[in-house]
């Protein structure tokens, strides 16, 4: 008898703990459907309905339609996103070079014109008559106490000009592809390890952190911002779609090293972050040469995460499309469904997602062009969360300049059939 009655007992809480809603569901909405559903926290402040929006893509594309992702099963799908200025307020590969220089991190190579093919025989010599050739090759410049040295290095990283005002970079390389100055900083670290890159970042990360909102700092003669944070709304955004059952990927055209360290501070791990990346020697130390992309050979940082290469590292590491096809958009199987970005270094890869395009508006012609136009009726634009732009005055030269060719010249933005985007106003902007 008392058997079962214990056996009668336990039976009525299995019962009872299946059939009643987890503590904190909302009425009428099982515990089951709560996992299922990941919902964006409504206590972040989005511009208009976006919030709303990314919601229904999370739900249709996500485990609340599709729960097998949530044991593993069915093809995840693919969300994607910049980093500077779209997970995170400022740029953090420029305050991991102030921090290098500012703490005599950067190793004096044996020739700068090993650096990058495209520095000028003017900008070599600038940079040895400014760095000096007293340290020996392979230690550490003294960048901390030679401010010439310091300014130049800055100078070439922030404008590509050196400090009389002359161009650093000559040549011939494709605009859609590469910008020198951003393959140069990963190639100023050559003669590292990966290892001691991250630690460069990570304490880079800890004082941007830590340095209240808009402090500013000197490098050399430079003033550039001190601090960083990571958007709440972004943060928030990326979780939601990893417990979605979402593969979450970060499309940089930082350098790998730094920008792994702040990836991890959303729970991103490194063989999600797409970004610059140098070939290794034997030892493990960062070389000048960068991996290229699409088939095309490693070298001197032509084909890095830029435009149309962030299209082709997405598609080549995410999909894996393999050869002269990753420059290609991809059938609609094989692209993101919500991609972020800030600039039109990314408008290739934003405007390949199939769900959401997301721009945070820093008033950059070519992708806020496509963005106003919004000819799929999927993008979503939102000022950045954290001191954002006043209105932009006048209106985007769509029909104009707003694209840049190839070989640097500028043209029209067109849409996929060809068509010309008409001039644009900016409507989404601080409030």
């Amino acid at each position: 008898m008392r058997m079962t009655f214990l056996r009668t007992a336990v039976a009525a809480v299995l019962v009872l703990s299946t059939a009643l809603p987890a503590a904190g569901a909302p009425p009428g909405q099982s515990t089951v459907d709560s996992f299922r559903c990941p919902k964006l926290s409504s206590s972040l402040e989005w511009f208009g309905d976006n919030r709303q929006r990314l919601q229904r893509v999370i739900d249709e594309r996500g485990s609340c339609s599709h729960p097998e992702l949530l044991r593993g099963h069915g093809k995840r799908p693919v969300a994607a996103f910049d980093w500077d200025n779209t997970v995170t307020k400022n740029d953090i590969t420029d305050l991991a070079i102030a921090w290098a220089l500012k703490h005599d991190e950067l190793l004096r190579p044996a020739n700068w014109a090993d650096t990058s093919p495209w520095l000028t025989e003017k900008a070599v010599r600038r940079l040895t008559e400014a760095c000096g050739t007293d340290v020996p090759v392979g230690r550490p410049l003294r960048t901390s106490t030679n401010p010439a040295c310091t300014d130049e290095i800055f100078s070439i990283r922030e404008g590509a000009k050196l400090t009389s005002g002359e161009n650093a970079f000559s040549g011939d390389w494709n605009r859609r592809r590469t910008v020198p100055q951003y393959a140069w900083v990963a190639q100023l670290f050559a003669g590292h390890t990966e290892a001691e890159v991250n630690a460069i970042a990570r304490a880079s990360r800890a004082a941007a952190l830590a340095a209240p909102i808009g402090a500013t700092q000197k490098v050399g003669s430079h003033t550039i911002h001190a601090y960083a944070r990571y958007y709440p709304q972004m943060r928030d955004l990326i979780t939601t779609l990893k417990r979605a059952g979402f593969d979450v990927w970060i499309d940089s055209a930082g350098a790998a090293p730094i920008t792994e360290p702040w990836a991890a501070g959303v729970g991103i791990g490194g063989h999600r972050v797409i970004a610059i990346r140098n070939v290794l020697d034997r030892r493990g130390r960062i070389t000048t040469t960068v991996k290229g992309c699409g088939g095309e050979p490693d070298g001197g940082g032509e084909d890095i995460p830029y435009v149309e290469g962030k299209r082709c590292w997405l598609n080549q590491e995410a999909f894996g499309v393999r050869g002269p096809a990753a420059w290609q958009r991809q059938d609609f199987a094989h692209r993101p469904v919500i991609v972020g970005g800030d600039a039109n270094t990314d408008v290739s890869m934003v405007e390949d997602a199939t769900g959401a395009h997301v721009v945070l508006n820093r008033n950059q012609n070519e992708v806020l062009c496509k963005a106003y136009d919004n000819a799929d009726g999927r993008w979503v634009i939102n000022p950045m969360f954290i001191e954002p732009l006043p209105r932009k005055e006048g209106s985007y030269p769509c029909a104009s300049t707003g694209y840049v060719n190839p070989n640097g010249s500028l043209g029209p933005v067109r849409r996929d059939d060809g068509t010309v985007i008409p001039d644009q106003l900016d409507t989404v902007h601080a409030r």
